[in-house]
């Protein structure tokens, strides 16, 4: 062993806080099993026949001469994941060729995949067969695979491929076909780390300091505080996949730099760039925090998975926070409600989605921003199936003394601790309601510790055990005992009603982990496309109007008084169904006074200048820059129920 790989050892920590449990351990339930299964019905089961030009079987991944790059794998990647979950034998069967066309591919001296490019044929990928990226992404649906089924030959195909990859990275390094991989090695830095902690073999750590060495310099960017102040520094989705390599990194390096970085980093995107939501405006390269900025949607499930990642590794429960306000904000917003048509660009103040440039950094000849197949650019098409999944495979954990639960929805989950078996069961209507009630249901009686989530935002938690208070204390509640059959934990979470503020100072109002917006009633009309742009883009996309009045700021009494102002509606029959996320369906509104502002008027398809909401200062009362209607009473409901929408509220003085 040389001498870095010595001193890493050293320094190398003992692993990730928290492990997955193996993939279908955790079954959906409620409202998350009706979102699963709508993705499988829409089109998750049937890219294939949707889209055979690239996901057909003519793809490289199949052995074909046909597109060879990332696509196909990304499709993989949430395909493996629903498979299991759902237990799906269909689903199953058809990840299948992929995954073992992927295994019969490697090479003696490890490289797998395709392997050889050919010419450019309109809409595929043929060239750069040798290219790193692609292989990462077939890298995490071959880790999913693993997870799910511990098939041995994954094992051995993993160690030999890295293998090559440290006796080829010193010359072709992770830049030399494309520039993508210096941006997101983080996933198969992940992954390398993860099989050393599973097979002790040493020169795994010689590999992980060569991947971080010819990564993009993450720590560095995000301590020196310019790449994320500058729009146009950075490519959206390379900055969600990016930003968590270097707590990935940290297991090595053990230097809290890397930790602090990230931080800051994510201080400066909300801050510079951040919408309510979570995500940030980047319709492609970085672009500010105007609300009628695009936010793309494969930053969104990328930006998911590294949450996921990141809370495993640190345990900080802040990535958790961060996570669920992606999750339950943006992601059921830019998919339709039948999983078919999906929105390459959204944005946080989105009055139509219509066809044109708006004022993106990229438009697609006008397709940003509809719903349709292939609109924007068909990376999405493929990328946007491991959101779901993946959330609900890291609903719970394994700890070092026992079972977490760190994000919140209804399922049923299963492991082991030691040898006995434990089936817990999560009843909830989360995140639209505040309570959670845990089955324990042990085969024997069993010791354990139950680690519970404790949002940010909640002030007062209530823990009970079979109905008995006990501590609630810290960002993770943990109860330590003995459990038997029919013991019952009830984690109530108070949400109570809070503003913040965003671009030009406007409110945006929460409640627990949700934003809520105005929602806009609308209005679908079917378009078509013909020739060339049919070929590119699909020859069906939606565009989609207003039905409704848009233009209202928030009277300041919603934002400074809102536990008075604000009134919280719950409606009992929405709650208990199995499906949230439409206007017709919201179960929980806020009643919030409001009034016009007249001159607050489309532009370009899009909500014109944001009018400006000015800020107290020295005592003095705040003063409306601009000129508003009489009162009324408007309703907001949840923005993932939204496709319409305004998030962002100018505020109003009396």
């Amino acid at each position: 062993m040389n001498l870095c790989t010595l001193l890493i050892c050293s320094l190398l920590t003992a692993g990730p806080v928290y492990q997955e449990l193996p993939l279908g351990s955790i079954r959906p339930e409620g409202w998350l099993e009706e979102m699963l299964l709508r993705q499988r019905d829409g089109i998750t089961a049937h890219l294939d026949e949707l889209y055979p030009s690239v996901c057909g079987p003519d793809n490289g991944w199949l052995g074909g001469e046909g597109d060879r790059w990332e696509r196909g794998p990304y499709w993989i990647d949430g395909l493996v994941p629903l498979a299991y979950i759902l237990d799906d034998e269909a689903l199953k069967a058809k990840a299948r060729p992929w995954i073992e066309w992927t295994l019969a591919s490697q090479q003696e001296n490890g490289f797998f995949g395709p392997d050889k490019s050919y010419p450019y044929i309109e809409g595929l990928q043929r060239g750069m067969a040798h290219d790193w990226w692609p292989r990462i992404v077939a890298l995490k649906y071959m880790w999913q695979y693993f997870n799910a089924t511990g098939d041995e030959r994954v094992i051995p195909f993993f160690l030999k491929y890295f293998r090559y990859q440290l006796e080829t990275l010193p010359d072709k390094h992770l830049g030399h076909w494309t520039f993508w991989s210096e941006y997101r090695a983080g996933d198969n830095l992940d992954i390398v780390l993860w099989l050393y902690h599973r097979t002790g073999e040493a020169w795994l750590l010689d590999l992980a300091a060569l991947l971080h060495s010819q990564s993009y310099p993450f720590t560095q960017a995000f301590a020196e505080r310019d790449m994320l102040t500058r729009m146009g520094s950075i490519h959206c989705v390379n900055l969600a996949q990016g930003l968590k390599e270097p707590v990935i990194w940290w297991q090595v390096s053990g230097d809290k730099r890397d930790l602090e970085a990230v931080r800051q980093g994510l201080e400066d995107l909300r801050q510079f760039n951040g919408f309510p939501t979570g995500m940030y405006g980047a319709d492609e390269a970085l672009h500010g925090n105007n609300p009628t900025q695009g936010s793309e949607l494969c930053a969104s499930v990328e930006m998911m998975y590294s949450m996921e990642q990141m809370l495993k590794v640190t345990g900080d429960v802040f990535f958790a926070d961060y996570l669920v306000k992606v999750a339950y904000n943006m992601l059921p917003a830019q998919i339709s409600d039948d999983f078919r048509w999906h929105q390459y660009l959204q944005q946080a103040n989105q009055v139509t989605c219509s066809f044109g440039v708006h004022n993106f950094d990229v438009g697609y000849k006008g397709t940003g921003q509809v719903f349709g197949l292939l609109t924007g650019y068909p990376c999405c098409t493929c990328n946007l199936h491991q959101g779901w999944p993946k959330l609900t495979q890291n609903l719970w954990y394994r700890s070092s003394d026992g079972l977490a639960a760190l994000v919140y929805a209804p399922c049923r989950m299963q492991a082991r601790i030691g040898r006995t078996q434990v089936s817990i069961r999560e009843e909830t209507y989360y995140p639209m309601d505040e309570t959670v009630r845990f089955s324990i249901d042990p085969s024997r009686a069993v010791e354990f510790t139950l680690s519970l989530r404790i949002p940010q935002w909640c002030e007062t938690p209530v823990l009970s055990v079979n109905g008995e208070s006990v501590p609630c204390e810290g960002p993770v509640a943990r109860v330590t005992r003995k459990w038997r059959k029919g013991d019952t934990v009830t984690l109530t979470l108070p949400m109570t009603v809070r503003s913040s503020r965003w671009y030009q100072n406007a409110a945006a109002l929460e409640r627990g982990p949700l934003v809520f917006a105005l929602g806009i009633p609308e209005r679908w009309e079917e378009r078509h496309f013909d020739g060339k742009m049919a070929a590119e883009f699909g020859d069906t996309y939606f565009e989609v109007f207003p039905e409704g009045t848009w233009n209202y700021g928030l009277m300041k009494a919603a934002v400074y008084e809102s536990a008075t102002a604000v009134t919280v509606c719950k409606d009992t029959a929405r709650m208990t169904g199995r499906w949230y996320w439409s206007l017709d369906h919201a179960p929980v509104t806020l009643q919030v006074p409001a009034a016009r502002i007249p001159d607050w008027t489309l532009y370009n398809g899009d909500t014109g200048p944001l009018p400006y909401s000015q800020v107290p200062f020295r005592g003095a009362n705040d003063m409306s820059s601009h000129s508003a209607d009489s009162i009324e009473t408007i309703t907001l409901v949840p923005y993932g129920c939204t496709t319409l929408r305004i998030s962002e509220f100018p505020v109003l003085t009396q």
